[in-house]
């Protein structure tokens, strides 16, 4: 009889993320956790149903330029596949941008809205990419306080209507950069009437690699004639890609990117051919004014590779349950087991760090003015510490998350074998699409500066330092306690490294060292928060499960620089603490 292999499968995605569901019952009052929950169980089931089916159906679509219609007029129309049409259609009315907006539940309404891209992300292939765009641009608007322009967008970004729906595109990168925008060649030349920053202008140059160019707005980098060169010459415009008709809106739409992976995502080069386009906020400053939407982009990218990583484990515990070799299924294997134990340790990690991100996000845009209990019981957040930590947060997250789903999905197309290297399998794309992580929106070095300028601007590790302390505050069990310790010791021998490499080398050896700085930084975090669920999880459920996922988390390696100095010289860390990218 001949053999047929039973391929894996998906359920409720909410269900059966039981990390997911047990981090709401810590963190949301029972009241916010009952009214979300049906909708969250609902999108579930689409997740692992519905959407997934006809996502594996969908699997080799792909967008298509239409460069020109039949009677040779310039459309430049972006075919898109059938998953980004049905994703953009529930998107609206699941209001996975327009919930934080909302904000019916306070500083929890980022918790929400994160929750629902984390069901939402992983069976739409990558429609979270305009949306973290599209929330990053309504957050941009908003911050620099034009009324208008948040008059004529912010609503239709925040909308719940498929038909009034709106998403954005973000135009930055160029030839000469894409993290290094100095370069910027794109030109604003004056249109009409007008002084200073009012009246209309018009955008002339060519972007490089602009993702979602279907969206219907963007905020792009553009130096106005006359503004000196560097990052300081440039300002940031709102532009509408299609005229009052539907046309192309002096745009050119030159080819779509050939990618590695989030191919469903249609990535273009642009030559702006006088596009008008209005200031946000001034003509200078536009690396300020965009950066609200930058961090707004690196938290929906913290949270999309946690979600990855989380559906690349539950198809590779599926599989494993199913496919039987030398007698018994893979999941009874101790080593294959002991396997997809690490990298549910890391996956856990990496939503424990992606939702405290989230945490912060609405604590800080909630603007509270006292202190805020914590749900597990732990002492009171500091609002006004927040904000510091949130700044330090972003790009830690950002890096350490992208990192982990790289080489978990890695981890997850070895453990089905052979059949995690067919492309009709559906596995390989987990790989392909989660190497964008690491790279999107900052690379790891680029996020590493980032976090060594942060950590700058905070006078060191002090806000981290009190978060740790906030959160081992009610560690009790001895285990966890010793797991409190080594992120301690973490924290701590960071804390002299930075020290030292200022006195040793000064900016040289903090840029050399920054990458491991801060995936240590970023580990400690996350062995700090698995080691606080750990404890609730003993307590109030008497669920072990946790505490184990946290000792694994901490035997992989929380030290990625240097855990002593002496005399300004680094020594390796502990071999107990090998790092993870040894």
């Amino acid at each position: 009889m001949t053999f047929v292999q039973v391929p894996p499968v998906l359920g409720n995605e909410y269900d059966d993320d039981v990390l997911l569901r047990a981090y709401l019952r810590r963190t949301l009052p029972a009241e916010v956790r009952a009214e979300i929950e049906p909708a969250l169980r609902e999108l579930g089931r689409l997740s692992g149903g519905p959407l997934y089916e006809l996502q594996q159906a969908d699997r080799s679509s792909e967008p298509v330029h239409v460069p020109w219609d039949a009677w040779g007029n310039r459309v430049d129309r972006v075919e898109l596949t059938a998953v980004w049409r049905e994703a953009e259609r529930l998107a609206a009315e699941l209001g996975v941008v327009a919930t934080a907006y909302e904000r019916r539940h306070g500083r929890f309404s980022r918790v929400h809205g994160f929750a629902l891209a984390h069901l939402f992300t992983p069976s739409t292939d990558i429609y979270g990419c305009p949306l973290a765009m599209t929330d990053g641009a309504a957050g941009a608007l908003l911050a620099a306080g034009d009324a208008a322009l948040i008059a004529r967008a912010v609503p239709r970004l925040t909308s719940r209507d498929p038909a009034s729906f709106w998403t954005s595109g973000q135009w930055m990168t160029e030839l000469p950069g894409g993290s290094d925008v100095s370069g910027t060649e794109t030109e604003a030349r004056r249109d009409g009437d007008g002084e200073g920053a009012t009246g209309s202008w018009r955008l002339y140059g060519r972007k490089w690699f602009t993702s979602a160019v279907s969206s219907q707005m963007a905020l792009a980098l553009a130096r106005p004639a006359g503004n000196p060169a560097g990052s300081r010459g440039l300002a940031l415009f709102y532009v509408e890609t299609r005229d009052a008709d539907g046309r192309p809106n002096h745009l050119v739409v030159n080819r779509l990117k050939d990618k590695l992976g989030t191919r469903k995502l249609p990535t273009a080069e642009l030559s702006l051919e006088g596009v008008p386009a209005l200031p946000v906020g001034g003509l200078t400053g536009g690396v300020k004014r965009i950066a609200p939407m930058l961090n707004l982009t690196r938290t929906w990218n913290t949270v999309t590779a946690a979600s990855l990583l989380g559906r690349g484990l539950r198809l590779a515990r599926s599989y494993a349950e199913k496919r039987e070799a030398f007698g018994r299924p893979l999941a009874r294997l101790p080593l294959h087991a002991d396997t997809l134990l690490g990298v549910e340790a890391e996956a856990a990690g990496a939503t424990l760090l992606a939702f405290r991100l989230a945490e912060s996000l609405g604590l800080v845009e909630a603007g509270a003015g006292d202190a805020v209990a914590d749900g597990a019981g732990s002492p009171p957040r500091d609002p006004a510490d927040e904000a510091l930590l949130l700044r330090l947060l972003t790009p830690l997250a950002k890096l350490t998350t992208g990192r982990q789903a790289v080489a978990g999905a890695s981890e997850v197309v070895e453990s089905f074998g052979g059949a995690g290297y067919v492309e009709d399998t559906g596995i390989p794309v987990l790989l392909r699409d989660a190497q964008v992580l690491s790279i999107w929106e900052g690379t790891t070095n680029v996020l590493a500066l980032d976090a060594l300028k942060a950590l700058d601007d905070a006078g060191g590790i002090a806000p981290l330092r009190r978060e740790a302390v906030r959160l081992f505050a009610r560690v009790r069990d001895p285990a966890l306690a010793a797991l409190c310790g080594q992120a301690c010791s973490a924290l701590e021998g960071a804390e002299r490294w930075l020290e030292a490499s200022a006195g040793s080398g000064g900016g040289d050896a903090q840029q050399a060292g920054a990458r491991r700085l801060a995936l240590q930084l970023g580990r400690a975090l996350e062995l700090a928060l698995l080691a606080q669920h750990a404890q609730w999880a003993l307590e109030t459920e008497a669920d072990a499960r946790p505490a184990l996922l946290a000792r694994r988390f901490a035997a992989h390696g929380v030290a990625s620089i240097f855990q002593e100095e002496a005399g300004g010289r680094s020594r390796a860390a502990a071999a107990e603490q090998v790092p993870l990218e040894s």
